[in-house]
């Protein structure tokens, strides 16, 4: 069996996507098949992914690299699964230029790579490089499975998914770990153990409608309590999700770093003392990069230079989905999928993030009937945004990036219409390499 990932130079999601495979009985004997433009990062990669492959794995599994676009239809040859893990333009000189530009029309931002400008820029920088894996994929590996990890999460996948061919689903951290990490905070972590959760919405943005312990009483009274409770005690990293529970009763999947920005309820030049009070990180998205491109080179030199490498399976989807596929063995995850009246009350082009069942049959979506209407609201005003974005794509159109842009909860709510058109073309013009069909 072969598994190509798209976007091999990502070495840390490379080693624990893969290195879980290693660890699953049913994968570990595949041939792996990275995939990069970037020589040094894939060179890297290859080093460290053969290292667990000896230390783990007994050097049951093969593994090759593929660089650059002359190698690809190679890599995705013969593939069962495709796993999508590419940043189009990378931190330098792209995301830069999506914070940056921005804040020259007063616009700040905190993450940048799912709604907004940043995340609109981003789609139309990727969305095209989608098509020709999509289209390479159509001719050498058409039944393949296609495990999109990159974000914008929604608009590529609902590209994929409404424009290709190609079996698609989106695959986020965030559905895992929501509850888990909810009760921590509120030092309920009694309640882990046996707890049943119930979410739905769209990625980043998916609602915990539910949640009970194992002896099945209902949790949210008492998580309301402390989470507002926190919020007027101390500063943290979580008050703007802690907020939603108490403006809107429902607590969502993603950080409250990516939430400030999905709205325009936080981020207010008008109001700048908000920041401070939802401890809003403004421009965390570049200092982060910056912190882990630091810490890989340093990790990277101590891994080569002891060689002993190991890995456990971890809880990321992938490997799960495949094994579920396989051996035809049930699975449970949250997917992101095109709605199709899973939700009722949310446009049916919309990509949806819903419980799914993974088996042997593919990915079977749950219907969840309709979302509380101010939660609807939330995500609508997303979606639609989302929607311009991919429309954009597929036309060619830059009307409908204007469209986009002014949809966008935050764009509209702190920048004149006037301001968004110049904020657009300036950043198309700075992106005239990865867009060069809208000039």
């Amino acid at each position: 069996m072969k598994i190509t990932f798209m976007g091999a130079g990502s070495t840390v999601f490379a080693r624990n996507v893969i290195g879980d495979c290693m660890c699953t009985p049913c994968l570990r004997e595949s041939e792996f098949a990275l995939y990069d433009i970037d020589e040094t990062r894939l060179k890297e990669s290859e080093l460290i992914l053969s290292a667990i492959n000896r230390n783990v794995n007994e050097s049951r599994a093969t593994i090759k690299t593929y660089l650059g676009e002359a190698q690809r239809k190679d890599a995705l040859r013969g593939a069962r699964f495709v796993v999508n893990a590419i940043q189009v333009g990378g931190y330098e000189p792209c995301t830069v230029t999506d914070f940056e530009i921005p804040k020259k029309y007063g616009l700040r931002q905190t993450i940048a790579d799912t709604m907004g400008i940043g995340g609109i820029m981003r789609a139309l920088r990727t969305i095209p490089v989608l098509k020709a894996f999509a289209d390479d994929m159509e001719e050498v590996c058409p039944d393949a499975w296609f495990l999109n990890y990159t974000n914008p999460m929604a608009m590529l996948t609902g590209f994929m998914l409404r424009y290709t061919k190609i079996k698609t689903v989106g695959l986020c951290h965030s559905v895992q770990a929501c509850s888990r990490e909810l009760l921590k905070k509120l030092n309920m972590e009694d309640k882990i153990e046996g707890r049943v959760d119930r979410i739905a919405g769209i990625n980043h943005m998916a609602w915990l409608l539910s949640l009970h312990d194992k002896d099945g009483n209902d949790l949210y009274p008492e998580i309301k309590k402390r989470a507002k409770e926190k919020n007027a005690r101390e500063k943290h990293e979580d008050m703007v999700r802690f907020d939603y529970i108490d403006k809107l009763g429902y607590y969502c999947t993603e950080s409250s770093e990516h939430n400030a920005e999905y709205n325009g309820f936080y981020i207010k030049s008008r109001y700048p003392e908000m920041i401070d009070e939802f401890n809003i990180p403004l421009d965390e998205y570049p200092r982060r990069c910056v912190r882990q491109i630091e810490g890989w080179e340093k990790e990277r030199d101590e891994i080569l230079a002891d060689g002993k490498i190991t890995h456990e399976r971890g809880h990321e989807y992938a490997s799960y989905i495949m094994e579920a596929m396989v051996l035809n063995k049930p699975f449970k995850i949250g997917g992101n999928v095109l709605n199709n009246g899973l939700i009722d009350n949310l446009p049916p082009e919309a990509c949806v993030e819903v419980p799914c069942l993974v088996d042997g049959s593919g990915v079977n979506p749950c219907r969840m009937g309709p979302l509380p209407l101010q939660l609807a609201a939330m995500n609508a005003s997303n979606i639609y945004p989302q929607l311009l974005t991919i429309q954009a794509a597929v036309t060619g159109e830059k009307q409908y990036i204007y469209n986009a842009a002014m949809m966008d909860p935050l764009t509209g709510s702190e920048l004149s219409i006037k301001d968004i058109v110049a904020m657009v073309d300036e950043l198309l013009e700075a992106h005239k390499d990865w867009l060069p069909v809208y000039h």
